[in-house]
């Protein structure tokens, strides 16, 4: 599992959110106050899929400009 820091182009908050809760191994995601714009928690079966997720669905999602993620450790 990780956790997804997302910052948007200033205004696009709500649509980047949207495109984003139905992007496969999303299990939550979340406007958020503060440094990062959104927040979205991953859970996926490979690494593989996990960085499939990451890199060719959130980070190329038009109107995200920067992503910090946070893979769980339990």
């Amino acid at each position: 599992m990780a956790y997804v820091l997302i910052n948007t182009e200033m205004g696009s908050e709500r649509e980047v959110l949207d495109a984003i809760k139905k992007i496969n191994n999303v299990i939550e995601a979340h406007a958020v106050y503060g440094v990062y714009d959104l927040i979205a928690k991953i859970e996926a079966e490979t690494m593989n899929k996990f960085k499939e997720t990451v890199t060719w669905n959130i980070r190329r999602l038009n109107k995200v400009r920067s992503t910090l993620t946070m893979i769980t450790i339990e």
